[in-house]
Formats: C-alpha cells, structure tokens, sequence
C-alpha cells in the first residue's frame, strides 16, 4: 500500500508531543487560498503525531503480522483528507475530526484486507449473543436447539451459520519464528514446497522412462508402430487398422497386449 501523500509527510514522525491545533483564522484563509503562509503541507505536518497515536492504538488488537507502517501511510492519506475537509466553523476541534478521519480511513483498509465478509462475521456475532444472553437466562450451557430456536433458524440454516462462524487462524509465513531452536527462520524457509518433487522420486521417474523407452525399441515392428501412431500421432485405432490393412478389433487386441507386456515388464523390474 502507498500512500497518496508525498515522500516528506510519510516520513517517520518525531516523538515529541502533538503541537497546538492551527487556529481557526488559519485554517480560513487556506482553504480560502489567502497568502498568509499557512500552507497544506504545514497543517499536516504539524498534526503528523496524531496519525501514530492512532495507529498504536488499533495496533494493539491487531495481529503480528499486519504492518504498522502500512497504517500509518494509510492514516496520513486520512489526515490529508481532514485536513481538506475540516470547517473550523462547526463545534468540533480538529484534533477531534481528524482522529475520526485516521481511524476511518485505517479501518476500512482492514476491512479490505479481511479474508471474512461482513455478513458472515454479523452471523457470528448473533450466534455469540444468543449463547450469552440464553447462558445468563438458564444459568448453564445451552444446546443448539434451544439457540436454533432463539434465532428462528432451521436447521439447515443453523448449520450454515455455525460453519461460517468456525474460527479461522491466519499465520504469516514470512514471520520470524520466536521459538528457541528456530534460529531465526521464518516458516517460509521450513515449509516444504508440495509443488517440488523430491530429488530421489525425480530420479526413480527419470529410470522408469529410460526402462520403457528400451524395452519399447525390443517390441515387435508392428507393436512399435501401433503405439507411435497411437500416443505421438494421436491417430484413432480405426486408422491405424487401415494403415496396416487390418480390422479396428485386431489393433485394439495389439495395444492392449503390448500395454499388459510393458506393464508386467515394469513390475518384475520394481521386483527386482
């Protein structure tokens, strides 16, 4: 993700404290273009700290491997649209209305991100306080019809809700393990790749077609022929039986007994 703003006001912010709001005559006369100094770049530079303020917070509830600095380029795209929006002339402080701008902004960059659509995780949500507001009722665990039944749901549909509520566990791959025989790898270094094939089954593949393409050159002439048209050529048995002048039911015959023979020649050579 980048941010919309330019190089200057994405830069880390310094660690001192948010400088006092602009007043209100300032913020007048820029977005009434006035010439009296106060420029776009000098209102959100000054309430930078507020776009990391922000971010520490929802950082807190956030898993490890979503990026702070990804929010934060996020909530200074936020800053600059409050910056440019902001009416001194409502009774809200700046301060205030940008907070709101930030956190806007920053969420519904997670919201895009999230693997879960909004309906499944309203469903959830519901189930979770059937089951509380039903437990404080009778004073111990409910079972799922007494929840079905508070919900008005069938039970094809309650089962439907109660899938799209498991749980789901995110593990960022690239992450560095913090566990102490890890050494510092991350998952993506130890998990195999199902997609490569293994050094020894390449070679056992590789001797198994160097086996057939021998024992095929011992075949008969006409065997030879028959499976050459047949898997190279691609032609059909019925024009292979007129190439050698013969019926369609004597080159099937043919191709199946030369398959049957490579394959009884494959398993004496594994049995070996």
């Amino acid at each position: 993700m980048k941010p919309t703003a330019t190089p200057e006001l994405v830069a880390e912010p310094p660690s001192a404290a948010p400088a006092p709001p602009a007043p209100a005559s300032a913020w007048r006369a820029y977005q009434s273009a006035a010439s009296t100094g106060i420029d776009e770049k000098e209102l959100i530079e000054r309430h930078l700290p507020l776009v990391r303020n922000v971010v520490d917070r929802l950082k807190l509830n956030l898993p490890a491997h979503v990026d702070a600095d990804d929010l934060y380029s996020v909530g200074v795209t936020g800053l600059i649209n409050a910056v440019r929006k902001y009416d001194p002339v409502q009774n809200t402080t700046f301060g205030a209305y940008a907070t709101m701008r930030i956190r806007g902004a920053i969420l519904d960059e997670l919201r895009r991100m999230d693997w879960c659509p909004r309906r499944a995780r309203a469903k959830a949500r519901k189930l979770k306080e059937a089951i509380s507001d039903l437990e404080q009722k009778f004073g111990r665990t409910v079972t799922d019809e007494e929840v079905r039944a508070a919900l008005g749901l069938s039970q094809k549909d309650y089962a439907k809700w109660l899938e799209g509520a498991k749980p789901v566990c995110f593990i960022a791959i690239d992450q560095v393990s913090d566990h102490e025989h890890s050494e510092g790898t991350s998952l993506h270094d130890v998990i195999a790749d199902e997609a490569d094939v293994p050094a020894r089954d390449r070679m056992e593949k590789e001797e198994l077609m160097q086996l057939v393409a021998q024992r095929i050159q011992e075949l008969p002439d006409i065997q030879k022929k028959i499976l050459a048209m047949y898997y190279h050529e691609n032609m059909r048995l019925a024009e292979i039986a007129a190439v050698f002048d013969l019926t369609e039911s004597r080159i099937c015959q043919i191709h199946s007994q030369t398959i049957l023979s490579l394959r009884a020649y494959l398993t004496r050579m594994r049995n070996r």
